[in-house]
């Protein structure tokens, strides 16, 4: 792999990181579950596309009760994925064609499978397995009440974060109750997470993304929510940066890099986790459940900034992920805003409007200073796909009593070959979700050779990027609804949100537009565009 400069910005300062949701990626072997042949198979594909890295969302062994995020064995490869072998494999060839791995570690809670918790709830009230957990008696006659009164993690859910054994003892999930919370105030779940971080570094990973990673340490105590003085129980409490400083520590020995899922309203307590002995980046949950509006946008790129720079970190771009409404949906939708409290069926989208939104959404992102991250599939313009009542798996649609549609629109396999069975995924049966009818007109190889597809423009785009350079961003004088700004380089971005077409400013060359620009020469709704001065 090429080595930096000494005097570059390290390399995941301006990454383009590509998400890689192994399930639904490629199916190499035929079964209908994505895999990594499947990924290996199309490094070449990411290569082309031009990314930096490659983020796995978790590959481990698990149940599958929360989409791979409940974790039995962080050492091994779920057999559904592949071996360790593979993976050694994939990183190691991934790496000679420029591209960097990244792997997913779920701190917060483990599987009901995992060793450990199998142990304890075996053990019995009072024994050292249950140490590694929350296990509390319950409240009220015989024990029958929660221990406290903390809601799920799911939004809409009203299930208890707690389950009672057989024996009487309750233990926290602020997830499934397949996904046991561990005790972070033990010394052996640190210890194992230190160990669990060498283990991935030494087979050549360059970085580790952090799952909930504001969760991790609870109040001792336990206490109700609802009388709980600050700080909170067990969101964003101070002892986490001690933790995090002790990862830094591994990581710095491998030179790897942390990228934290920190969902956070306060930017001085966000920005605490970006200190130079801690996480090195962070996403940015600001800017991808922001509208598709100007004032709003600007203001997100402003806030985002002013968060990093008392730091020194680098911002994060992301428009969508594998949790999150796809960007071409939600973007034709009348509320262009994403939250998990507002999901519903049937709400209506133009996906017309939504694509070319998409598109100019694009080049805005991948202008703006800071690494960018891109979930799979949305280089090809995926839409949300609607499931079956009877195909959907993700828990957050059981657990909200029917009304959140859940994760799954998201996750459906890719199209690969527009003429081959299921879109080309590779599978020999149906995939593990449905493709819905129509899903091989976004297939990869009919957008590869069309000048004006979604992917044409996400590969140029990803080339031109090096023109923006590395240095800050300076706004310039617009319209209302038209978002300009120059970089330090030279390069200009221009987007046109308002209804009405903008006067490009003053340039030598166009080097990109996510539409053409109108008959003279100005920049219509919905599009942005790429400028050399």
């Amino acid at each position: 792999m090429a080595q930096s400069r000494p005097d570059a910005a390290p390399w995941w300062h301006s990454a383009v990181i590509y998400q890689v949701y192994v399930r639904s990626f490629a199916d190499g072997d035929g079964d209908g579950t994505g895999d990594l042949a499947g990924v290996r198979a199309r490094l070449p594909y990411l290569a082309e596309l031009g990314v930096d890295a490659l983020w796995f969302t978790p590959w481990y062994v698990s149940p599958l009760k929360d989409g791979g995020y409940d974790v039995a064995d962080y050492r091994a490869i779920d057999p559904a994925f592949g071996t360790l072998a593979e993976a050694e494999k994939l990183i190691a060839e991934a790496g000679e064609l420029g591209i960097r791995t990244i792997v997913d570690i779920v701190p917060n809670h483990v599987s009901d499978q995992h060793p450990w918790f199998r142990a304890a709830r075996d053990a019995g009230p009072g024994s050292p397995e249950r140490e590694l957990f929350h296990f509390r008696p319950g409240r009220g006659p015989d024990g029958a009440l929660p221990p406290n009164d903390w809601p799920s993690e799911f939004v809409g859910s009203t299930d208890p974060v707690w389950t009672r054994l057989p024996d009487g003892e309750w233990y926290l999930h602020l997830f499934t109750p397949e996904q046991p919370d561990l005790n972070w105030a033990h010394p052996a779940v640190r210890q194992e997470h230190e160990d669990i971080l060498r283990f991935w570094f030494e087979r050549g990973v360059a970085g580790v993304r952090i799952d909930s990673a504001a969760l991790l340490a609870k109040d001792p105590e336990l206490p109700d929510l609802a009388s709980a003085p600050d700080p909170h129980p067990y969101v964003d409490r101070d002892e986490l940066h001690d933790i995090y400083r002790s990862w830094r520590a591994v990581a710095d020995t491998y030179d790897g890099v942390f990228v934290g899922e920190v969902w956070l309203p306060d930017a001085e307590r966000f920005a605490r986790y970006l200190r130079p002995d801690e996480l090195h980046t962070a996403f940015n949950f600001s800017f991808l459940s922001c509208p598709w509006d100007a004032e709003r946008l600007r203001t997100s790129i402003d806030t985002t900034l002013a968060e990093h720079a008392p730091v020194g970190a680098p911002a994060t771009w992301v428009l969508c992920n594998h949790d999150v409404t796809r960007t071409v949906t939600r973007y034709g939708r009348a509320d262009t805003g994403f939250d998990f409290a507002t999901k519903a069926f049937g709400t209506p989208t133009d996906l017309a409007l939504g694509t070319r939104r998409a598109r100019a959404a694009a080049l805005l992102s991948l202008a703006l200073p800071g690494s960018v991250y891109l979930y799979q599939g949305e280089e090809l313009g995926l839409p949300e796909a609607d499931i079956p009542l009877d195909r959907i798996q993700d828990p957050m649609h059981a657990r909200s009593g029917g009304t959140d549609p859940g994760r799954d629109g998201c996750r459906v396999p890719l199209p690969w070959g527009a003429g081959e069975p299921y879109a080309g995924f590779g599978a020999q049966a149906e995939p593990w979700l449905p493709q819905p009818e129509g899903w091989a007109t976004y297939a990869a190889d009919r957008q590869a050779d069309d000048p004006g597809s979604m992917l044409t423009l996400y590969r140029r785009a990803i080339a031109l990027r090096p023109e923006f350079g590395d240095g800050p961003l300076t706004w310039l004088p617009s319209s209302d609804g038209v978002l300009a700004f120059a970089r330090a380089s030279g390069a200009l971005c221009v987007v046109n949100l308002s209804d009405t077409p903008a006067d490009l400013p003053a340039h030598t060359e166009l080097l990109l537009s996510s539409a053409p620009l109108d008959a003279d020469g100005r920049l219509p709704q919905d599009t942005a565009v790429w400028l050399r001065v």
